[in-house]
């Protein structure tokens, strides 16, 4: 039989007995065959990351799966070949890089958009017991829901950080591109204690949902405040316990690079910037890349995206290989009579606001966030909590 012809249905009343069997076998060899095919063997070099590669899950490694249901932005499920963003991907330097890397496969896609939600959540649980961390490469971008869903399970007040050009707070039974969000913000068991996003370009969008996310004091910046430098929206990934690519926020030129191309949008060096900001995360647990055109038979595309997996990998081994232990400078501003606390981490040089000696209670800025308060000019987002 082709197993890339199969397809499953995941009906509702199986869902819990499923998740309770899938959580009796999380430490024991998973046999995840039925619905993820194995990559095919590449042939590399000693010093090629392909050489380091394995395919089953290992604790604290970083574990990708590539997805291939493109039903939320109106594409279809069969599966795809990855083969080309792969060959890319594995004949790139392996670095000194020491956290394992694992490639599970292609993930087959369910008879319904729910039931390939249901199984990559099931996949995702299994990561997070592994301390793994999942990165979800193609698909739509509705697949954010369930990253979220998958880390919800394991924690609570999660940090997520969205690259996106579009916000979206559409309602409707059926999960996409467009209700994803508001399904995550409706969700009563879902706890999300910050929501970043970022690229945001306002003719694209309808000001109902950028006004309501405002209203609700989460972040908002715009495409022109993250070009050019990583460092006035570095703040944003710092805390993040997951973050979410939507290609569509990457520009296009000649052939698509995304599944709703935009001839304005990131750069090729600026999100291959941003994907080494979101691996340098302190707190990172989940990533997804979605609305990849995988139908492009562009090479410059697949290896593209196989160089943002490069990038977003080498920041995940930098922060591994950061000091626990920290060591903060303290400095105080006086604006109109009022005083206010930042600290320096005398290690990254990454700054905070706030003066509480525990550092978690501190909320990310950047430097120049400092310099303009000496200016006599405090960020409003500093001080809305």
């Amino acid at each position: 039989m082709n197993k890339r012809n199969i397809s499953y249905s995941v009906p509702m009343f199986f869902v819990c007995l499923l998740y309770q069997a899938i959580n009796k076998l999380l430490y024991s060899n998973m046999d995840f065959e039925d619905f993820i095919i194995s990559p095919r063997n590449f042939k590399t070099e000693s010093w090629q990351i392909g050489n380091r590669i394995t395919k089953e899950i290992k604790e604290d490694s970083i574990v990708l799966l590539f997805v291939s249901d493109y039903r939320g932005v109106g594409g279809d499920a069969e599966v795809q070949d990855f083969t080309a963003v792969r060959n890319e991907f594995y004949k790139l330097s392996q670095m000194d890089f020491e956290i394992p890397v694992v490639d599970l496969g292609d993930l087959v896609s369910g008879k319904s958009v729910q039931d390939t939600h249901y199984i990559l959540q099931e996949v995702l649980s299994a990561c997070h017991y592994k301390r793994a961390i999942p990165v979800i490469v193609g698909g739509s971008n509705d697949f954010a829901f369930s990253l979220f869903s998958a880390l919800n399970f394991h924690q609570k007040n999660i940090n997520y950080t969205q690259i996106s050009n579009i916000i979206s707070l559409q309602q409707g039974e059926t999960i996409n591109e467009h209700t994803f969000l508001g399904k995550i913000f409706g969700a009563k068991n879902f706890s999300i204690k910050n929501y970043h996003h970022l690229g945001y370009q306002k003719h694209l969008n309808e000001m109902d949902s950028v006004r309501l996310i405002k209203e609700v004091e989460f972040d908002i910046i715009r495409l022109a405040e993250m070009m050019n430098s990583t460092e006035k929206t570095e703040p944003f990934f710092r805390k993040a316990d997951l973050v979410t690519v939507n290609c569509d926020a990457v520009e296009s030129f000649s052939e698509p690079f995304s599944m709703n191309p935009q001839v304005n949008g990131l750069n090729r060096r600026e999100i291959c910037a941003y994907m080494k900001e979101i691996g340098l995360s302190e707190n990172l647990k989940s990533v997804g890349i979605f609305n990849y055109n995988i139908y492009s038979e562009n090479q410059l595309n697949h290896q593209l995206l196989a160089q943002m997996l490069w990038y977003l990998i080498e920041g995940i081994n930098i922060q591994h290989s950061h000091p626990k232990e920290r060591h903060y400078e303290l400095f105080y501003v006086l604006i109109d009579d009022r005083q206010y606390a930042f600290k320096r981490d005398t290690f990254s040089n990454l700054w905070y606001f706030g003066d509480d000696e525990n550092i978690e209670n501190c909320i990310p800025c950047s430097r120049k966030d400092f310099d303009e308060a000496k200016k006599g000019w405090l960020n409003a987002r500093l001080t809305k909590i």
